[in-house]
């Protein structure tokens, strides 16, 4: 499945107060590599924004200015979107919003719920950080991931943010580098798919040790005496 790391940023913190979301990002992963098929996008919310968001993202309304509207992005971004796994730090927040941003598009759109499956990390953080701090800026000290970039928030660089902890948090960093001809993939990494031998595959050759392989390693566990557990 493809997984998409995704973040937005808001005109503020509340969709029901009718705050908009003004920038998407979005990372895509395939089999825990980078693709570069990313997303992004800064909307024009046709709204003001609130000083405090402001000071989060550094966007302005004049930046915004000729920006398009939700409307206008939303058939393709419902297609990048499609069937696809979303990751997401707090995903409350963000498919909130994305909800909002859909029911004013129209009825035909559903919900983000209806095209995607959604994963939070803030309740993955939560179960294997019990009592510390769990924001993005903390898992990335933790898991030694660069954020030395990150003045102020982004969508698509705390996605790109996210999807290195995300790698992380779920089995150890695959290559993220889209040049890397192979990754190196940490076995403790879970895998639910079951691998099946298939029916007409060639019987595997067994090989019996020999007598005198038989009395080395009877010798070696007399040596190893009381210690050896595989003479009890």
């Amino acid at each position: 499945m493809r997984k998409i790391v995704l973040d937005t940023e808001t005109t503020g913190l509340d969709p029901s107060q009718g705050h908009r979301i003004i920038e998407i990002g979005c990372v895509e992963l395939v089999d825990r590599r980078l693709t570069g098929n990313n997303y992004h996008q800064y909307i024009q919310p046709e709204r003001d924004i609130d000083e405090g968001a402001q000071q989060v993202h550094g966007i302005t309304p004049e930046f915004l200015a000729d920006k398009p509207v939700f409307n206008d992005i939303i058939s393709g971004l419902v297609e990048y979107l499609k069937d696809a796994e979303l990751i997401i730090h707090n995903a409350p927040f963000d498919v909130g919003f994305l909800n909002h941003e859909f029911k004013l598009a129209g009825k035909q759109h559903g919900t983000i719920e209806d095209i995607c499956t959604v994963t939070d990390t803030l309740v993955m953080a939560r179960k294997m950080r019990p009592g510390q701090k769990n924001n993005l800026d903390a898992l990335c000290k933790h898991y030694s991931v660069n954020n030395s970039q990150r003045d102020l928030h982004g969508a698509l660089l705390d996605a790109e943010l996210l999807s290195e902890v995300y790698l992380h948090m779920t089995g150890g960093q695959s290559a993220l580098l889209l040049d890397e001809e192979t990754a190196i993939e940490d076995t403790r990494e879970t895998d639910t798919r079951v691998g099946k031998i298939a029916r007409d595959r060639a019987p595997l050759t067994i090989v019996q040790a020999s007598a005198e392989e038989q009395q080395a390693h009877q010798a070696i566990m007399e040596k190893m005496g009381d210690k050896c557990l595989w003479g009890k």
